[in-house]
């Protein structure tokens, strides 16, 4: 069986760059973390939805609270994962550190392409332009040249892959970062239309997580990464097996996390929290310390934590020759013997938390502001295309909305690019941002 080679898969070059950064004292790996953790989009996700849209309590997650929490995980796993290689000689010495720091930093990065208000954002934009492309015309006449599958399951995963690879810091390749954290944030190493063209089953690739704006991106890290050439189709490769430690420490997070919040959120109760996350854990807090509900439940979400990552480590060992061979589709949460904990987790999560009444209602709500405001913002793209997509031709009522918004025309030189100026411009709002943009349209 042929199998992906940790000497390529650990590349610490840089996205288009052909002259080395790693340093001695500064390894190019801290570097990507840095360069992710101080940029604009990461700081945007202070403002937008993990779970619970647009609350008030302190201590419920957002996306860069989860995100940071992610990375920690993740680096905890590539230690685990990263000693296991160097012990059983398939990596040199020193690759314990690395696999930990391009994990940590591709966990970073995992969510910086989400819009606001979280899924239910993501399932809005999709929606909307679905329904301009059924209608046609004007900017959406086209279908085959726009790629209209890409924005009708408009797909954070391969949003955070166009800032991160292509649009932030302006210039190509984006921030820059080494093939090596690409290769580990690449959940979905497909574009939407060969996606349409595999079988999920086989690939594991549920989803898509690259738009064709970024396919020289895509083809380049996988080239150097040396990922594996899918078997049925041109255009897509396995997954980096490090992928596989960025989604569990995901997975562990979201999973953990978001039963926590719900019972500070009183969605959920002790008595529903409490033995979820002692089967997790292995063992139920005492009563005799005195300890608050509260605190039960934070030593609880701790040590689950704990057992949880120790559960995934251990999968990816067992499942290492799949994993290295591009056979392994599922996840590493499913394989680990914590798996029926967090079956049973998820399914009261889907049940309980992600209905909610008021979760339901913001959800509802943030799907017709999302709508408003690219109702609201398309004029300046249709006015941009009218005249020929030359920026300085724009006059009346659309300039003077493309300056009052700050929306970047840089990018946007025929419909296709349009299209995805408009999806940029939208999903990088935070939910209070968006919400301040709808009013200043609605007037």
């Amino acid at each position: 069986m042929t199998t992906m080679e940790w000497s390529k898969l650990l590349d610490l070059e840089r996205l288009f760059l052909t002259s080395s950064s790693d340093k001695p004292r500064r390894p190019a790996y801290d570097q990507d973390a840095d360069r992710i953790t101080f940029s604009a989009p990461f700081r945007r996700l202070a403002n937008k939805t993990q779970v619970h849209p647009l609350y008030d309590n302190d201590h419920i997650h957002h996306r860069l609270i989860h995100s940071v929490e992610t990375a920690s995980v993740g680096r905890s796993l590539g230690l685990e994962v990263g000693w296991w290689l160097e012990q059983e000689g398939k990596v040199e010495k020193g690759g314990q550190a690395i696999v930990a720091g391009l994990v940590h930093a591709a966990c970073l990065a995992h969510d910086i392409g989400n819009p606001p208000f979280g899924h239910s954002g993501e399932a809005a934009i999709g929606a909307w332009f679905a329904e301009k492309f059924d209608r046609g015309g004007g900017l959406f006449a086209d279908r085959e040249t726009c790629f209209a599958e890409e924005f009708e399951a408009f797909e954070g995963n391969a949003q955070g892959f166009r800032i991160i690879a292509g649009l932030e810091m302006h210039r190509r390749g984006g921030m820059r970062l080494t093939h090596g954290t690409l290769g580990a944030f690449l959940k979905y190493p497909v574009t939407a239309r060969t996606r349409q063209t595999i079988a999920v089953r086989d690939s594991g690739l549920k989803k898509f997580g690259v738009f064709e704006t970024e396919r020289a991106a895509l083809e380049t890290v996988a080239a150097r990464t040396g990922l594996l050439a899918g078997d049925a189709s041109a255009g897509w490769w396995r997954r980096h097996p490090l992928v596989y430690l960025v989604e569990a420490a995901d997975d562990i997070c979201y999973n953990i996390l978001d039963l926590e919040d719900a019972f500070t959120t009183g969605d959920l109760g002790y008595g529903d929290v409490a033995p979820l996350l002692s089967a997790v854990a292995g063992f139920s807090p005492k009563d005799d310390r005195g300890d608050t509900p509260q605190e039960k439940i934070a030593v609880l979400r701790a040590v689950a934590i704990n057992k949880a990552f120790e559960a995934c480590s251990t999968a990816f060992a067992e499942n290492y020759n799949a994993i290295m061979g591009g056979q392994f589709a599922g996840a590493l949460v499913s394989a680990s013997a914590q798996a029926d904990s967090f079956a049973t987790i998820e399914a009261l999560a889907s049940e309980r938390i992600f209905t909610s009444p008021r979760k339901t209602e913001l959800e509802v709500m943030g799907r017709n502001l999302v709508h408003r405001i690219l109702d609201g913002v398309l004029p300046v793209l249709e006015a941009l295309a009218e005249a020929d997509f030359v920026e300085d031709r724009i006059d009346g009522y659309p300039r003077q909305l493309q300056r009052a918004l700050g929306i970047d025309l840089r990018h946007a030189r025929d419909p296709y690019s349009a299209l995805h100026t408009l999806a940029d411009y939208v999903s990088g709002m935070t939910d209070r941002y968006a919400v301040k943009i709808d009013r200043m349209i609605r007037g």
